[in-house]
């Protein structure tokens, strides 16, 4: 179809911008031919008419489609030219971030100005082995394939790299060398590639500078040879170098610096080394300060000097000669200091003593007169004489930057040719790789002679990258058998021979220079004579006569003619050179000696080394004349025979191109300036590479893929078997233009534009079926929605009809219930008023009936009254008789009165004392009865005693009342006698008027007194109210303590157990960590003994063999064959095979030996602190299933409520202590007491108090009953878990039994059989004594028990003084440790007990057995005539059979017979498929019972040493081989576990039957060789791995990423000129399908071979983790596979092998967890990426992947189709912000490499070994059943 018919309304196409250089617009209506402008619309919405140009009538370009936009290859894009290409770069490093991108055969490099993290080892070993198009664009690809190419084709290879000065060529060529370093290796010990990559710091420090583009440019071109050896590894290196650019050295541009070299000794001045060389900051000398701009933000110079010296130590740059190459150094720097006196216009002198020039002579070694003199004067020389003449100042200060130069290229020189010294071959180079770094196209506002040169080397190289480029598109049109037209291209020979040819510019140059007095102005003149309207390519500036113009294949390039001439003769006074040769320093002359004696770095290639298919390297640099003559060869002749030289060497190579691109001036991370872009695009020739593509056929597809992308575009009828066969026909209709498309053998070839045409073609069959879908789907949509709004609408209706309907009833209702309620309302209102009525008619009653009874009543009150008063007139009448009557009798019972008021008054006394004693008391009554209350639990005991004391204290007030008594009969007695006295009467008579008045006293006090007892009652009564409510609140808040208590208990025991999980986890962690470790150190170790096993074997070879070039045993192969795997017990029997094999090189096996030993304690510490924490562990998970025991034997809350009733015990008998001091104090002040009135049982005070003690004692009593209880629960507790104890005495008598061997003894122990059955019953009955002796033991313990909670009790006293949370704590925390300590004594006792049990029986069966054995031998002995007369029957073989004992006896001489019949020779396939599993580690070990039951140890060691290193023998023979590995890891396992299981440790033989018991070692302990077969056998797992690896990785990325397996989901997208792996599955390739047959052959060889479970499990899990890694690690790298349709590829896979899994029952294995990082991946290229809910969905889903991989899937997703949408920037921005406080590693891939650490979980056998049968196949008839 013609180009104009793509014109159509929404086409878009590119137009020229001023500042963007292209934009973007749309055709807002058709292109019609004859149009003279077109109506376009830019992107942001401008509306514009574009002028088409009426002389070319050009249209614009078009812009292509854009699913092809951010393409890996610029060549598949549908349409090449100039904005396409500058479109798709910017939008790859704008919004994907990615700098690569191909162009062809180039490698378009963009500096991002930032560190990527893509240069890693990772990534190398990513695109190692990689076909160059199947991995995105990175330089380690073109490196590769450079390898590759070597390796294959058998042809030295070239990558040059080229661009401008900040574009980073230097470092893109560091990154291919390293590449190469770290893919090969070295063939050698030497570290050839370290040294390689130790050449760069050296290179940069002495010839890379800062510039205004650049911190670190390169200002020299170096092409570096890196030789590899047969086997294509390297061997060493050849570095050349042009164009230095010396000026440098003596000025400086501003803002730039001289070499870093310079300001690296600056910066380390300081040093007490340079202190000699005087130096000081950067800014005091001359030659580093005239750029102002000494330092370069983020190095640190001093820093890049240690790295510098560093690397020249490494390329064998001795101390002396560094500090040789500094002392130079400084002295330019010294030099540059120098300054001039004039003294006329000619002439000028050195100041006297001058500093800087003494100090240059004293470093440099020379005279100072003589440099002085020399460097302001010059010597002439004519035919006859030889004059000295003086210079003017100008040109002596030109002498001495011309003399610093020199010095300076001379040292670089000879610092280049000591670095190739050191990177020379030993050995014989087979091909090489040339790395050239060199200066791409330069122009700037002043262009001189380096300029020229520069641009001179582009076009020689642009020369030779057209026709390589040429030349290629011809290959691939031959090859593909399309007819070849001419290309018409760019050819820049004419302006090469502008500059080369014979009287073109350099040759006129040289000849200016020849002459006496030439001039910059005379060679102008001679240019434009001989140029000048001659040559189209040569112009003359207009308004310039010293300058002049080349067209060069980039641009127009104006130089000035001004220092030409002296740049080109690079002249130095001869006199100067002289004075520096007669130095005394000895490395100063070596720089200039004569060049026909030193070769120069820059000349000849090394000797020793024969390209392949190139002539001989000829020098870089023609031979000069004499040094004494000033016509040298000129600069620019030299240049110009270096540059052929190289032309020479990249034309005998294959090259591969790498074009640096600058983004910007500014050097800001990722920012693009499309104007700077397009200028470099158009010098580096990746234009004039797409226009070549672009004029032929640059689309181009294989069959297969124009079939898979185009199906779409074809009928069923189309489709034809032949694929081929269906494009033509396919093509034919739809092309009608025959000439727009070739048919090639393989390919399609289509013409620009082509791809384009047919991908609208599809989008638009595409539409019209998305359209069709929609409508049919919309149709749909719309028909469930009207039918929703039908059945919306019916339902509307009925509801709103039932609303009505409800709404009438309602209606009904209440008007009916309105008439009721105003029936109910004229009813009340009726009712009210007949009530008011009669209440008001019952109150009128009322009042009058009650006026009428008042009345009647103070009449009748009247009447009452006055009859009172005659009552109590009449009684006082009466009472006055009975006054006169009473005072005449008083007087006769005065007497009897006294003495009885006396006893009165005494009494009252007493009283008012003791009611004193009970307000003191009563002052600290509430404290001592809130104190009563928390004491109440008192013992028994001390009650009693209490009571006592109460009975003693009523018997002393009997006592007392009883003499009272006898003290008022005295009284009566005395009173009789002053009756009897008459002459007393007077004196008796005053003493009762005094006794009245006392008694009158003694009644008032006694009624205060009664009154005081009554306010003290009702006191105390009130007391003892509110103590009993304080009581109750007290014991309430008891309560809620108990229940804190309680709660805070169950707290802790659920703390302490989630400590205890994630203790456990912890140590696990640990543990998998240190094994892996472990495994690490175990690895090193077996690559250290292979390599030595290597060494050994080839110095053998070398003293057997003595030629030279033999080819060497590949290193890669294991070797793991060792006699120093044991420990230092191995004898010196066991060290014979090791002297057998000794070389004669002993001190190399010294060391190697000692390197073992350290390597061996390492391990055996490791070890060490691998059982540390395995005990721990399995300390820590009996005590889980311990604690866990005890909780299902009793109930949940067991634990807690033991821990609550002991706390509770305490502190009830803290109470009853307290309480009993009280009880004390209260008796004590009740015999201070001694009234008998207050204190006699019916006084009020006394039952005060007795009602209290009651209360307490019956508190008491419950209390006392509670901790009876508790008591006895503890006690039977204690006593359910008391140890029993067995029968001890007879364990000495037993192992007695078990030394006896001989058959006498035997029948001795036989014959006291009976005797010792009787000992035994006389042990049970002393067992039975010494029981009962237990049981007054166990009744002591509980008095102990006793004491123990008496000191518990204290213990709880000093924790009451603590705060009450504290207090809580501290004393659970005391009872949980006691009771736990408690436990695991008794614990470990009863484990003790049951293992003397289970001994003693064990070894009972085996004596009984033995003695039974014993009787059928006698019986046989003593009749044999009955067994003679029996016959014979076959009854008898199976019972011979039974007697085998389960051991193989052999000879030792047959020993090495045995190891090379069972394992150097057996065949894994015939062993693991007709025989038991496992069965050469059965018979191995059945040989070792046997010498263990010999008790030979010589033995032992001899077969297990032979056996173990047989193994490694074998595994090194045939260790490639999966079934070999894998069947030698199942039998090392199997002979692992079997001496476990027979070792006859307790914690092995839990799963033993009786009689495998009886098999058990009993003579040597092999724990020992145990730890070596377990390292042995996680070598052998190790190797397993690799070898699956190695199966494997080949099947991954096809199988997972490439094939497709859901057939046409995703489809094929065209492709560029590199080869791609394309997604159709064609023969060879691999499949799902070929992955999951693999793992079934894996699994069933496994099982076949009687792998422990276990062990499968975790050789799956790794299995699945290298495919998860390798696929995810491809999916990282391949931008062509991150689109929607393969992430749901990715997961269809990863479900069909959880399906795998889930059929071979491994889903436990944690192999499905090792995908997920996968999983997440794909999961991530289906989700939405739109919105902010998208990005934290995607957040929280990606979990196992880290953000970096995040945000590399999101930057690499590509639509395959127009309908999907690309990821935008600001989204991508939105993630990284969401993800910036994750802390995941930076890494951006996953170590594919890693080998999680293996364990050997314990498997014992349940097979018989005394029924293994040994077949005859294995040759094993030297053996014998025992």
């Amino acid at each position: 179809m013609a180009a104009s018919e793509l014109y159509t309304k929404y086409a878009r196409v590119w137009i020229p911008d001023p500042e963007e250089v292209w934009k973007s617009a749309e055709l807002l209506k058709d292109y019609k031919p004859g149009d003279k402008v077109l109506q376009l619309r830019l992107e942001e919405g401008k509306d514009l008419e574009y002028s088409l140009d009426p002389k070319t009538k050009e249209l614009p370009p078009l812009r292509n489609p854009d699913i092809l936009v951010g393409e890996n290859d610029l060549t598949a894009l549908s349409y090449l030219h100039e904005p396409a290409v500058l479109h798709n770069l910017k939008v790859r490093f704008i919004d994907s971030k990615l700098i690569y991108t191909y162009c062809g055969i180039v490698l378009v490099a963009i500096n991002p100005y930032e560190q990527l993290p893509i240069y890693g080892e990772d990534i190398i070993n990513a695109y190692s082995g990689q076909n160059m198009g199947d991995m995105d664009p990175h330089i380690f690809a073109v490196a590769e394939e450079a390898y590759k190419q070597m390796a294959r084709d058998e042809r030295n290879q070239s990558i040059i790299v080229s661009g401008e000065s900040g574009a980073g060529k230097t470092v893109s060529a560091k990154y291919a060398m390293r590449y190469f370093a770290t893919v090969s290796g070295s063939a050698s010990e030497a570290n050839v590639e370290e040294k390689v990559l130790a050449s760069n710091p050296i290179m940069e420090s002495i010839g890379n500078a800062k510039t205004t583009r650049n911190d670190n440019s390169s200002r020299f071109g170096k092409y570096i040879e890196i030789g590899f050896d047969k086997r294509y590894r390297i061997i060493g290196a050849n570095m050349r170098t042009y164009l230095l650019e010396k000026s440098r050295v003596v000025f400086q541009a501003e803002e730039e610096r001289n070499y870093h070299i310079f300001y690296q000794l600056c910066a380390s001045a300081a040093l007490p080394e340079f202190k000699t060389l005087r130096l000081g900051n950067a800014n005091y000398f001359h030659y580093t300060k005239q750029g102002g701009s000494p330092v370069i933000d983020g190095v640190d110079d001093a820093k890049e000097m240690v790295n510098t010296r560093q690397a020249c130590t490494l390329l064998g740059i001795s101390d002396s000669y560094q500090m040789g190459i500094f002392r130079i150094l400084a002295g330019i720097l010294h030099l540059g200091n120098v300054e001039f006196a004039s003294r006329d216009s000619d002439s000028c002198t050195v100041p006297p003593k001058h500093e800087p020039l003494t100090i240059f002579c004293d470093l440099m070694g020379v005279e100072y007169e003589e440099m002085a003199h020399w460097l302001c004067h010059r010597k002439l020389a004519t035919a006859t004489e030889t004059y000295i003449k003086p210079i003017s100042k100008l040109h002596a200060i030109n002498a001495r930057d011309a003399l610093a130069k020199h010095i300076y290229a001379n040292l670089f020189n000879w610092i280049v040719d000591h670095v190739n010294k050191a990177l020379h071959a030993t050995v014989k180079q087979h091909s090489f790789i040339g790395v050239l770094d060199i200066y791409g196209f330069e122009t700037f506002e002043i262009n001189s002679f380096e300029q020229f040169c520069i641009n001179y080397a582009n076009e020689k190289l642009q020369q030779q990258f057209n026709m390589h480029v040429f030349k290629l598109e011809q290959e691939e049109y031959m090859k593909e058998q399309i007819p070849w037209t001419l290309i018409d291209f760019y050819d820049n020979q004419p302006c090469i021979n502008l500059i080369e040819a014979k009287m073109g510019v350099l040759d006129l140059l040289d000849e200016e220079c020849k002459m006496p007095k030439g001039s910059d102005d005379s060679w102008a003149q001679k240019l434009y004579n001989t140029h000048l309207n001659k040559c189209a390519l040569f112009e003359k500036p207009r308004m310039s006569n010293k300058a002049f113009i080349i067209k060069h294949f980039a641009d127009k390039v104006e130089y000035q003619c001004e220092g030409f001439l002296e740049k080109n003769k690079d002249t130095v006074y001869e006199e100067q050179i002289r004075v520096l040769k007669s130095s005394k320093f000895k490395l100063l002359p070596e720089l200039f000696q004569d060049e026909e004696k030193v070769l120069s770095p820059t000349s000849a290639a090394p000797s020793g080394r024969v390209p392949l298919t190139r002539m001989p390297v000829k020098p870089a640099k023609a031979r000069p004349g004499q040094a004494s003559k000033e016509h040298k060869k000129t600069v620019g002749h030299q240049f110009r025979n270096s540059l052929h030289l190289l032309m020479e060497t990249l034309n005998a190579t294959t090259p591969h191109y790498v074009r640096c691109i600058k983004p910007n001036d500014f050097k800001f991370p990722f920012t693009f300036d499309e104007k700077r872009a397009v200028q470099q695009l158009r010098a580096c020739g990746v234009l004039e590479t797409i226009r070549i593509s672009a004029a032929g056929f640059p689309s181009r597809w294989t069959y297969q893929e124009f079939f898979s992308r185009y199906r779409v575009l074809m009928k069923q009828r189309d489709v034809l078997g032949d694929r081929k066969q269906t494009c033509k026909n396919v093509l034919e209709k739809l092309i009608q233009d025959k000439d727009k498309y070739q048919f090639g053998k393989t390919k399609i070839f289509f013409r620009a534009g082509q791809v384009a045409y047919l991908e609208k073609i599809r989008a638009d069959k595409l539409r019209a079926a998305c359209i069709r879908i929609q409508k049919t789907i919309r149709g749909w949509l719309m028909r469930k929605k009207y039918m929703r709004m039908r059945k919306a609408a019916i339902t509307i209706q009925r509801h709103v009809r039932g609303y009505q309907a409800r709404c009438y009833a309602k209606f009904l209702r209440r008007t009916r219930a309105a008439i009721t309620i105003q029936k109910f309302q004229r009813m009340y209102v009726v009712r009210k008023r007949y009530q008011c009525m009669r209440e008001a008619t019952i109150a009128l009653q009322a009042l009058l009936r009650g006026y009428m009874v008042r009345n009647k009543y103070q009449m009748m009150l009247r009447e009452h009254k006055s009859v009172v008063i005659q009552k109590h007139v009449r009684g006082w009448l009466a009472r006055r008789r009975y006054g006169r009557t009473l005072r005449a009798i008083v007087y006769l019972q005065c007497c009897y009165r006294r003495m009885m008021a006396k006893r009165e008054l005494k009494k009252l006394k007493i009283e008012a004392r003791s009611v004193e004693r009970y307000k003191k008391l009563h002052i600290g009554l509430e404290n001592k009865i809130m104190q009563l209350q928390r004491k109440i639990d008192e013992q028994n005991k001390e009650y009693k005693s209490l009571l006592e004391k109460m009975t003693t204290l009523e018997v002393t007030y009997t006592t007392e009342t009883e003499k009272l008594r006898g003290d008022v009969e005295r009284l009566r007695l005395s009173e009789e006698e002053a009756r009897s006295a008459t002459s007393r009467a007077l004196s008796l008579q005053e003493e009762i008027a005094k006794l009245r008045t006392e008694l009158h006293h003694t009644q008032a006090e006694k009624k205060s007194i009664e009154e005081r007892a009554d306010k003290y009652k009702h006191e105390t009564e009130q007391l003892v109210s509110e103590l009993k409510e304080q009581n109750s609140l007290l014991k309430t808040e008891k309560e809620e303590l108990n229940r804190r208590i309680h709660d805070q208990a169950r707290e802790i025991t659920e703390s302490m157990e989630k400590k205890l999980v994630e203790e456990t986890k912890q140590l696990e962690l640990d543990l998998n960590d240190e094994r892996l470790r472990y495994q690490n150190l175990l690895n090193e170790f077996s690559r250290l003994e292979e390599r030595y096993d290597d060494l050994k074997d080839e110095m053998n070879l070398m003293v057997s063999i003595p030629k030279p070039g033999h080819k060497r045993t590949d290193s890669t192969h294991s070797s793991n064959e060792s006699e120093y795997t044991f420990s230092s017990e191995i004898t010196e029997a066991e060290d014979l095979p090791l002297r057998m094999e000794q070389e004669p090189s002993e001190k190399k096996a010294a060391l190697d030996m000692s390197l073992f030993l350290k390597l061996q304690k390492r391990v055996s510490e490791l070890e060490q602190e691998k059982q540390s924490l395995q005990d721990e562990l399995d300390r820590k998970e009996e005590q889980a299933l311990r604690a866990k025991a005890k909780e299902e034997e009793r109930p949940p809350i067991r634990g807690a409520e033991l821990e609550y009733e002991s706390l509770k015990r305490q502190e009830l008998e803290s109470e009853n202590k307290k309480l009993k001091n009280e009880l004390n104090e209260l008796q004590k002040a009740l015999t201070e007491t001694r009234a008998p009135e207050v204190t006699a049982p019916g006084a009020p005070a006394y039952r005060v108090l007795l009602d209290q003690l009651t209360s307490v004692s019956e508190e008491l009593e419950v209390r006392k009953e509670e901790v009876l209880i508790l008591r006895s629960q503890l006690v039977s507790q204690k006593e359910a878990i008391q140890p029993k104890h067995t029968m001890t005495d007879a364990t000495i008598l037993l192992e007695d039994v078990q030394k006896m061997k001989d058959k006498g003894e035997i029948a001795q122990a036989y014959i006291g059989l009976k005797e010792t059955n009787r000992l035994l019953e006389s042990q049970l009955q002393s067992q039975r004594k010494s029981h009962e002796n237990e049981l007054e033991s166990l009744r002591g313990e509980i008095q102990s028990l006793k004491e123990e909670n008496n000191r518990q009790q204290q213990l709880l006293a000093q924790n009451l003084q603590l705060p009450p949370e504290a207090r809580i704590e501290a004393s659970l925390q005391h009872e949980i440790t006691r009771l736990t300590n408690e436990n695991l004594d008794l614990m470990e006792q009863l484990e003790k007990q049951d293992k003397t049990v289970r001994k003693l029986k064990k070894q009972l069966k085996v004596f009984a057995k033995k003695i039974g054995e014993l009787e059928v031998g006698q019986m046989e002995n003593i009749s044999p005539g009955q067994i003679i007369d029996e016959p014979i029957r076959p009854v008898n073989i199976p019972r011979k059979e039974k007697d085998f004992q389960g051991m193989l006896e052999y000879k030792k001489e047959d020993e090495q017979k045995l190891v090379k019949n069972l394992i150097l020779e057996l065949k894994p396939r015939g062993v693991a498929v007709n025989l038991i599993p496992g069965l050469p580690a059965y018979i191995l070990f059945m040989c070792v019972r046997h010498a263990d039951y010999l008790n030979d140890d010589q033995k032992v060691r001899s077969l297990l040493t032979s056996t173990i290193n047989g193994i490694k023998k074998v595994l090194k023979k045939r260790g490639d081989d999966f079934e070999t590995v894998s069947f030698w890891l199942s039998n090392t396992c199997r002979f692992l576990h079997c001496l476990k299981q027979y070792s006859g440790e307790e914690g092995f033989m839990k799963h033993n039957t009786p009689r495998q018991n009886e098999h058990c070692l009993t003579n040597f302990d092999l724990a020992e060789y145990r730890q070596v077969l377990s390292d042995l056998a996680i070598q052998i797992y190790q190797q397993l791995v690799r070898v699956l690896e190695n199966i494997l990785q080949p099947m991954i990325v096809s199988g997972m990423l490439e094939h497709e397996t859901i057939q046409g989901v995703s489809g094929v997208k065209p492709t560029g000129l590199r080869k791609r792996t394309s997604s159709i599955a064609d023969e060879g390739t691999y499949t799902l399908d070929s992955i999951i047959r693999q793992l079934n052959s894996f699994h069933s060889v496994m099982c076949q071979h009687g792998m422990d479970p276990e062990l499968i499990k975790q050789v799956v899990k790794q299995m699945f983790y290298i495919i998860g890694a390798v696929t995810l690690n491809n999916l990282l790298l391949r931008k062509d596979m991150c689109s929607w349709s393969k992430g749901m590829q990715i997961r269809y896979n990863v479900s069909q092998l959880e399906e795998w899994l889930r059929d071979k029952n491994l889903m436990n294995s944690g192999a499905k967890e090792t995908l997920e990082p996968l999983i997440q991946a794909a999961q991530l290229l289906q989700v939405k990426k739109k919105t902010d809910e998208d990005a934290e969905a995607i957040c929280s889903m990606c979990n196992a992947l880290t953000t970096a991989q995040i945000v590399k899937v999101l930057n690499l997703y590509t639509p395959v189709n127009e309908f999907e949408e690309r990821v935008l920037v600001s989204f991508i921005r939105t993630i990284q912000v969401r993800l910036r406080d994750r802390k995941d590693s930076p890494q951006l891939l996953m170590d594919a490499k890693h080998i999680f650490p293996v364990t050997f979980p314990f498997n014992p056998s349940s097979l018989a070994l005394e029924t293994i049968q040994i077949p005859a196949s294995l040759g094993l008839g030297f053996i014998s059943r025992v």
